[in-house]
């Protein structure tokens, strides 16, 4: 009975540590879902608001209903890529200078979580646009914000927000593509006097 009591423990042990010592799996690395990005296709907001721009077939303009919302408030959603564009304008009432300092103040505000900050200027003279574009890098809450003023009358400013954690990794082909509308959107703005 010791017998087969020890042969049982041995046996035991050997087959553990023979299981044990097989090659054990290797980590598969990280991966995202693959993300399927529409055709560009865009229509133009026609509205009373004092501009107008052309916008993505496959984004849905909402007025902006926060409390800290203002008049020509206005949101770009992106309901597929639970993103959003806010836009928000102001009339330039000799307050130029104040304006363009406090957006490009917000948008150096990702500083602490950017890893880089890139500046696009944008001119249209014939049409009386001028703007300039943020690529925040890095995990930033908010990695795309561009501003439109004429430098007379109107003042346009817009922030691309997603609904989820930032993970730059996995969000780049999504910011990437809906960089393109923005800057399609600054292209195409119109003020309505």
């Amino acid at each position: 009975m010791q017998l087969v009591k020890r042969f049982v423990v041995v046996a035991g042990a050997i087959a553990l540590f023979v299981a044990g010592c097989t090659q054990g799996g290797t980590p598969k690395p990280r991966g995202f879902f693959r993300i399927d990005l529409p055709e560009k296709e865009y229509v133009f907001l026609d509205s009373t608001m004092p501009y107008g721009f052309e916008y993505p077939v496959y984004g849905r303009i909402e007025t902006d209903v926060s409390r800290s919302a203002e008049p020509h408030w206005i949101n770009l959603y992106f309901p597929r890529f639970k993103a959003r564009v806010h836009i928000s304008y102001k009339e330039v009432d000799d307050n130029l200078y104040d304006l363009l300092e406090d957006n490009i103040r917000f948008a150096y505000n990702h500083v602490v979580k950017a890893d880089a900050i890139e500046e696009m200027l944008f001119f249209d003279e014939e049409k009386n646009v001028y703007g300039m574009l943020f690529e925040i890098k890095g995990d930033a809450a908010s990695p795309v914000q561009f501003l439109v003023t004429d430098s007379a009358r109107h003042f346009l400013r817009g922030s691309l927000y997603f609904q989820v954690r930032p993970n730059r990794d996995s969000l780049n082909p999504v910011i990437d593509f809906i960089t393109d509308d923005v800057i399609h959107l600054m292209e195409t703005i119109k003020w309505n006097d």
